[in-house]
């Protein structure tokens, strides 16, 4: 049980990453046999109610209840709970809040649990694992799945355009120029008068469908699928070592230089304003493509089920293919890897119970159904083996541009780092200003040192 004095700690620390709402009839952790678990993703409910319905036939006595809610409600929901003891005893926990929720003791170190003191680093994908221990050496997430970032892609308006998609695949990028990528990207581009962007006589003011779609300005996650492949593939790197670096780079020209190229291409209407993507709450790419306003867009691959149900207008199915993400001014190309775990709570009456399932949830039992759903990649190879399986011969998508990351060895990790959200709540505005034109580039110089300070305070 976390004290009076750490639960204080933890709202006024996490209230800065999320507004505290309402949080209706929640209800936390008990010790009658039912374990309590959270998710965010609604595509992944079904996968894991099977998984549940099999470890309770394994479990006689123990039951899951599950409770999904969405990106935003969940995060709020979730800080409530660790402040009115109304906490999951187990949650689907992401990267992004993993150092803080450590340092706010609210996670129980897997080690000190029975069921969950053997797991083994060796049975996930090389380095999800090992994202999920502390500064301490101990493991505080079990690894459920893991991610990169790829182009999604209109198949119908690449062929409109004349491009072979075999082109997609070997396409190139510089902060100069833009490479090969921004040729295409042009090209995709039309303005309502029917002028593509390499054209003369194109009006980047009056843009009908964009070459390249956004989703925001990347400052609350790293820009995971916005300029992080772009910065990647340069070889630049958010923090001097990765996890728990103890020095930012954001006033290196590497990123500096990307970021100026990448904002850049909204000034040439080939990529929409902020404005036009909805500011702060900006709409997926998946929206974008399929309302005809982008031909493009990078997202990752938890997106691949929502992209491959979209219809147009009149109801017919979407035709959407993939594409690698661009070779970089390092000779690779790049892709974040970034990978959720399963995480126990101080708050669970019934640790042990819970860890029991948080070890089915990353078993080879559960991470096989989940990849016979074809929603996520699975942690386990023989998981992510059968994802694509199901890819391949249910949706006849080749997910290859987001495991060939992983094979090639091209992926950097998502930055762990303490402060999270602190970090969150400077970074967001700052990128939405040099998004919009308001703030330089070189405005993250003066950044940079912000957030060095916070390593300083955290000593």
């Amino acid at each position: 049980m976390i004290t009076f004095r750490q639960r204080i700690r933890t709202a006024v620390a996490l209230l800065t990453a999320a507004a505290l709402t309402a949080c209706g009839a929640t209800t936390g952790s008990s010790a009658n046999g039912t374990i309590e678990y959270w998710l965010w993703d609604s595509a992944q409910q079904p996968g894991y109610q099977k998984c549940a319905d099999a470890f309770a036939q394994a479990n006689p006595g123990l039951k899951i209840h599950i409770s999904q809610y969405g990106w935003d409600a969940y995060w709020s929901k979730l800080t409530a709970g660790f402040i009115a003891d109304t906490a999951p005893d187990v949650f689907t926990d992401h990267l992004s809040k993993f150092a803080q929720y450590v340092d706010l003791k609210v996670l129980r170190p897997l080690d000190d649990l029975g069921p969950t003191g053997d797991i083994e680093d060796g049975d996930y994908q090389p380095g999800l694992a090992e994202l999920w221990k502390g500064q301490d050496g101990k493991r505080y997430g079990a690894p459920k799945d893991w991610d990169t970032i790829a182009i999604f892609y209109d198949a119908a308006a690449i062929k409109a355009a004349g491009v072979d998609p075999a082109e997609l695949q070997t396409l190139t990028w510089n902060p100069q120029d833009g490479g090969t990528f921004e040729k295409l990207v042009a090209h995709l581009t039309i303005d309502e008068k029917g002028v593509r962007g390499d054209e003369p006589g194109f009006d980047k003011a009056h843009v009908k469908t964009h070459g390249l779609g956004s989703e925001g300005s990347g400052g609350g996650g790293w820009g995971q699928t916005q300029w992080s492949a772009f910065t990647g593939s340069t070889g630049w790197q958010a923090t001097d070592k990765n996890p728990w670096g103890t020095k930012f780079n954001l006033d290196q020209p590497a990123l500096q230089d990307t970021l100026s190229w990448y904002f850049g291409l909204v000034q040439k209407g080939y990529m929409p304003s902020y404005e036009e993507i909805g500011g702060a709450n900006a709409i997926g790419t998946d929206k974008q493509i399929q309302s005809g306003t982008a031909a493009m867009g990078l997202s990752g691959s938890w997106m691949i089920s929502s992209f491959t149900k979209l219809t147009d207008s009149a109801g017919k199915k979407l035709d959407i293919g993939l594409a690698p993400t661009p070779i970089g001014p390092s000779g690779k190309r790049a892709s974040m890897f970034n990978g959720l775990a399963d995480s126990v709570t101080t708050l669970s009456k019934q640790p042990e119970n819970a860890a029991k399932w948080v070890k089915f949830l990353s078993g080879e039992e559960c991470q096989n159904i989940i990849g016979q759903s074809g929603v996520v990649f699975p942690a386990r190879p023989a998981g992510t083996d059968l994802a694509i399986a199901y890819n391949k011969s249910e949706r006849k998508l080749d997910v290859t541009p987001f495991t060939q990351q992983v094979v090639d060895k091209t992926t950097f990790l998502f930055p762990v780092t303490t402060n999270a959200a602190d970090i969150a709540a400077l970074m967001a505005p700052r990128l939405d200003a040099v998004y919009i034109g308001s703030s330089p580039v070189s405005s993250l110089t003066k950044l940079n040192t912000q957030l060095d300070d916070l390593f300083k305070v955290a000593q």
